[in-house]
């Protein structure tokens, strides 16, 4: 049964639930909003939650515009077993008692994982090698390595330290972090590169995003609240979130809807403009290049 939607097109952020995937959520939305117009930025795992940012009908074209560079992350990390996965879901490969680890030698490997690293992610990400996923090359038992990525971890600070005792009964070392980055850094792959560091091996056993760009939870819904009401944030206003704001008259609101250039309006900005009609209707993203406002992506039309 199809549920006709009940808001305008815009962002919808989403408190994801542990156990379903990102592709999971995008068809639940699509069915409480009556459109198959919805797209996701950002995968979360099915063992993560938290912030997972979707666009319904022309907002699904503006998530490849947003500012959704910097993301933040609650996690906890094992130290003293290796998992196939580098979380908790995988078969451990490896374990090493743990439990006696120097708080000084913890801080500095993680001080080498902080700030612009070269990280090889998790072979059971989605990243493509030759048109097809890496973990579906995992399931299917290949061999095979994954070129280092370079990306940055902005801060990655340790709340709470914790001895405990791991199902196979090797004693761990388990840590509460949070963890502010860029698109493309993999948690999981600072978990294992951590435990590396120090010889013991490491793995996540959990992980909750808590911002991607402007979004917090504060902003997000469970599905269970968006069953009960579905609060889609207008395009107009998510665009005014995420850019400067230019207000146009309505020839020139004319002229921009057409791709037209318009004389720059010199608002000294290095990067994206939100373009306004004189009703508040987002029209396009423009950039500055020399003395004119050009079009980068026109949202009407």
């Amino acid at each position: 049964m199809k549920r006709k939607g009940t808001g305008p097109d815009g962002l919808v952020i989403v408190d994801k639930p542990e156990g379903i995937t990102s592709h999971g959520v995008v068809a639940k939305l699509r069915w409480l909003a009556g459109t198959r117009k919805v797209g996701h930025a950002g995968t979360l795992d099915p063992m993560a939650t938290g912030v997972l940012v979707l666009g319904v009908e022309r907002a699904t074209r503006l998530l490849g515009h947003l500012m959704l560079t910097n993301k933040t992350y609650e996690a906890t990390i094992r130290l003293g077993q290796t998992t196939i996965t580098d979380d908790r879901e995988g078969e451990v490969t490896a374990s090493v008692p743990a439990d006696g680890l120097d708080p000084e030698a913890i801080g500095t490997a993680i001080e080498a994982l902080t700030g612009e690293i070269m990280q090889v992610p998790s072979k059971v990400s989605a990243i493509k090698i030759d048109g097809k996923r890496s973990y579906a090359r995992v399931r299917e038992g290949e061999d095979f390595e994954l070129a280092a990525r370079p990306t940055t971890v902005h801060s990655f600070t340790v709340h709470e330290r914790r001895s405990a005792t791991a199902e196979d009964g090797t004693p761990v070392t388990d840590l509460d972090v949070t963890v502010e980055c860029s698109s493309g850094t993999y948690i999981r792959a600072l978990a294992r590169d951590l435990g590396a560091a120090l010889g013991v091996g490491g793995h996540l056993t959990a992980l909750r995003r808590t911002k991607v760009g402007p979004y917090g939870l504060e902003h997000a819904r469970t599905l269970e609240q968006l069953e009960e009401k579905l609060e889609v944030l207008p395009i107009a206003d998510a665009a005014a979130a995420a850019f400067p704001r230019w207000d146009l008259d309505e020839d020139q609101a004319r002229l921009i809807s057409t791709g037209m250039k318009l004389p720059a309006p010199g608002l000294g900005v290095d990067g994206p403009i939100a373009v306004f009609a004189p009703d508040g209707r987002f029209l396009a993203r423009v950039e500055e290049k020399g003395a004119s406002a050009k079009p980068v992506a026109v949202f009407v039309g």
